[in-house]
């Protein structure tokens, strides 16, 4: 069994964990520290954490519940208090029993966002972290997109920690409780059936809320020292372009900094979905044919603490469409931006349009909304994650689709995709929903990346959509297809009253798609 360990904090909060040492031995051993709001002893945080198999390769292992959560105390409050109790905790952490001095961290989603915050906030012992599918500015991926909310993420995961809090604020009212308990259960078997909104959210706490504490300003905007870092991302992750951008920013500050990205999402790193099988070599438990992930990133901490060089490249990235993993001595490769014009006919070229060329337009309606279907997200599991057929989407009369001819060799494109769009709306506010896929010779549409961007008001004007970023290549025979609709539901908000949407396509106000091209159709 764990020992129980606690931590005070500046405010004299304490902060509960559970210590895992190395069986043989007393010590010293570095700290392998992993702070989260899920649970300490939640079977899934374990499964993924695997304290025992890091104790075994010689950590000595802390896992604690942050603030407000489950052992700790004091209040539940996302974000706010990571940055102090991460500081606080890493350096009680160093002085344990048998601990060595040196605290290094790993952990998922908010686990990495914990890392992050603690980086930011700079203890001296912090040698070390392993942050995976986690953000970088929360108002890009976690709380809003585009200048859209996040609002099927927050609302899911909001509900799912809602159990604990509800549990604190009601201790003493047993019959209320109850009562909320029940609410809290129907409204999450209630998103299957559509309902994104329940009355339940207004009782529990989320991240940007309006008139809650204000969001700290991205890891990536740091001016703290930046220890060694090792960041696993995936490209179906709701969390993928923050953990590419914290990974620049740890590069940019001079210290070693590794980055591994699989064709894996939030929840699974098999590679293998209902949407499709990117093959043995994705999966997280024999990476490329080799030692799992969990040993690869214990081997890196290893190495980084023992002063020795990293092992493995500096970047794995998984391409797609490929499906192969390509070792890269930094990210993004070197790439040429080209652009991919909308045409007329629901053409899609590198040849710019002509200017006589017409506008597509389409009509908004809220009540009906475009269906989330697919792509980078974090929702229920009636909305998973992955490379899904978009064809039930583009059969849809508010779905504009511009599709290229057949490619006669290879298209590689690994990097940052982004849009431009010359665009009008008669009402406002406007979201413009862009969304690449890849078209197969059978006609399977699988969506690769997308991104949303809100204008505020009617009116023309042209409108740039980052679509984050991926790393695929599309085979000979295959097709380019780029969506433009006003409407994800429910992942994104929807936004503005019913109206016109209209796509300019000439020359004199092109729309356009433009990829990181880093290997010639041949």
């Amino acid at each position: 069994m764990p020992e129980d360990a606690e931590a005070a904090m500046r405010d004299g909060t304490v902060l509960r964990a559970d210590l895992y040492r190395p069986p043989r031995g007393t010590g010293p051993w570095p700290v392998l520290l992993a702070r989260g709001p899920y649970g300490r002893r939640d079977p899934g945080i374990l499964a993924r954490l695997d304290p025992r198999a890091a104790a075994r390769r010689g950590f000595l292992v802390v896992v604690q519940d942050v603030r407000g959560r489950f052992g700790s105390e004091g209040s539940w409050e996302p974000l706010v208090h990571e940055y102090d109790d991460g500081y606080d905790t890493v350096r009680w952490a160093a002085r344990l029993p048998g601990a060595d001095g040196r605290v290094a961290m790993y952990g998922p989603s908010y686990l990495g966002h914990t890392q992050w915050a603690a980086i930011t906030a700079a203890p001296p012992e912090l040698a070390a972290a392993v942050p995976e599918f986690t953000w970088a500015d929360p108002r890009d991926g976690l709380t809003a997109r585009g200048g859209a909310a996040e609002s099927g993420l927050l609302t899911q995961w909001t509900l799912g920690l809602g159990h604990e809090v509800l549990r604190r604020t009601l201790a003493g009212a047993p019959d209320e409780l109850a009562r909320a308990l029940r609410e809290l259960s129907a409204a999450q078997d209630r998103l299957t059936a559509g309902d994104w909104n329940p009355p339940v959210l207004c009782a529990l706490p989320w991240p940007g809320r309006p008139g809650g504490p204000p969001l700290r300003a991205a890891p990536a905007d740091r001016g703290a020292p930046c220890p060694p870092t090792l960041t696993v991302a995936g490209w179906y992750d709701a969390f993928l372009q923050g953990s590419l951008d914290n990974h620049r920013a740890a590069r940019a500050a001079g210290r070693p900094a590794a980055l591994i990205v699989g064709p894996w999402n939030h929840e699974d790193r098999t590679g293998r979905t209902a949407a499709h099988d990117f093959g043995p070599a994705a999966d997280e438990a024999a990476l490329d044919g080799g030692p799992s992930l969990r040993e690869r990133t214990l081997t890196w901490l290893a190495a980084v603490l023992a002063g020795e060089p990293c092992p493995g490249p500096p970047v794995l990235a998984f391409v797609m469409g490929a499906d192969e993993w390509r070792p890269l001595d930094h990210w993004p490769p070197p790439a040429t931006p080209t652009a991919w014009y909308l045409r007329a006919g629901g053409a899609l070229s590198p040849e710019p349009p002509g200017a006589g060329e017409p506008p597509a337009g389409f009509r908004h309606d809220p009540a009906d909304p475009v269906p989330t279907r697919g792509g980078a997200l974090l929702l229920d599991p009636t909305h998973p994650a992955g490379p899904y057929d978009q064809r039930p989407i583009e059969a849809r009369g508010d779905v504009l689709v511009h599709t290229g001819e057949p490619l006669a060799g290879p298209l590689e494109v690994m990097g940052r995709v982004r849009a431009t769009l010359a665009v009008a709306a008669d009402t406002g506010p406007a979201d413009w929903v862009v969304r690449l896929c890849d078209v197969a010779p059978d006609g399977t549409s699988r969506v690769l990346t997308d991104g949303v961007a809100r204008t505020p008001a009617a009116g023309p004007r042209e409108v740039r959509v980052d679509l984050w970023s991926t790393a695929h290549v599309f085979r000979p025979g295959h097709r380019l297809r780029v969506h433009v609709a006003a409407s994800s539901h429910p992942r994104w908000d929807v936004a503005g009253p019913p109206g016109a949407r209209t796509v300019f396509r000439d020359a004199a106000r092109p729309s356009r798609l433009v990829l990181p091209v880093t290997g010639p159709v041949r």
